[in-house]
């Protein structure tokens, strides 16, 4: 049974993970997810929703992956799952995190690689990787810190809590909360929407953004003036130009060239 399925619709595709009843990460998910995410950079959509079924988004990590593991192991499976993230992390093109239910550890550490993350009123996060002694080390911590600050990482991370979908919108890091029966049309609207809007430039967008965690204001202004002038060259922007001269704002139609 694939536990990883994708589906695309024009110019959005949406990666479902389907492991009943807890949506376990363990190795063939991992894996599976791994391969999904490579076909996804081979031949990128236009943008990515991620999503998951079940009663929960996920429990976390089997933690049989983690028994008799020796600190070299440990380093290896901690390279091989940051690879993953920063994978996600890097795509070319708006990705989409929805999130309607419990969400725990690798979960909610690969929605912290997404760009947006839109959850129900009664989703709840955490990272309780202290119950079995370890830190979260699938970037968790880091882009805690990166949406949120290190004070409210720290608390997340040392406490092992479990915090709802308004205080962590509060805190800057989940971006939308809308009501449970609304959640799988309102993130489909919005991963639609920026499917269908100017890709490359959402792309230049997180180039710039990523050099300004990487480097601060002086790191994203060099990419600024060395990339973002290439978009004066894409169809997206001539046609868009053309139509806002002779229709108005908001009439021309992206298709990511």
């Amino acid at each position: 049974m694939e536990l990883i399925r994708t589906t695309t619709d024009g110019p959005l595709t949406t990666v479902t993970i389907d492991s009943p009843p807890l949506n376990l990460f363990d190795a063939k998910l991992i894996g599976e997810f791994r391969e999904t995410i490579a076909a996804i950079q081979a031949d990128p959509p236009r943008a990515l929703l991620i999503r998951a079924e079940g009663k929960v988004v996920s429990g976390g990590v089997n933690v049989e992956e983690f028994k008799d593991l020796s600190p070299a192991e440990g380093s290896a499976l901690w390279t091989d799952l940051l690879g993953l993230i920063e994978s996600i992390e890097t795509l070319p093109l708006p990705v989409i995190f929805s999130a309607h239910g419990l969400t725990l550890t690798a979960a909610f550490e690969l929605s912290l690689a997404c760009d947006i993350i839109i959850a129900g009123e009664s989703a709840k996060f955490g990272l309780v990787e202290i119950v079995v002694g370890l830190t979260p080390s699938m970037g968790g911590p880091q882009r805690l810190a990166e949406r949120a600050g290190t004070g409210r990482a720290k608390q997340l991370v040392m406490t092992g809590g479990l915090f709802d979908a308004a205080t962590l919108e509060h805190w800057n890091v989940v971006n939308i909360v809308v009501p449970d029966e609304e959640l799988e049309t309102s993130a489909a609207k919005l991963a639609t929407r920026l499917a269908n809007g100017p890709t490359r430039a959402h792309a230049m967008t997180k180039r710039i953004l990523r050099g300004y965690v990487e480097g601060g204001v002086p790191a994203a202004d060099r990419i600024t003036r060395r990339e973002a002038a290439g978009l004066f060259g894409t169809e997206d922007l001539q046609n868009a130009v053309e139509t806002f001269l002779t229709e108005g704002p908001g009439n021309a139609r992206f298709e990511g060239r």
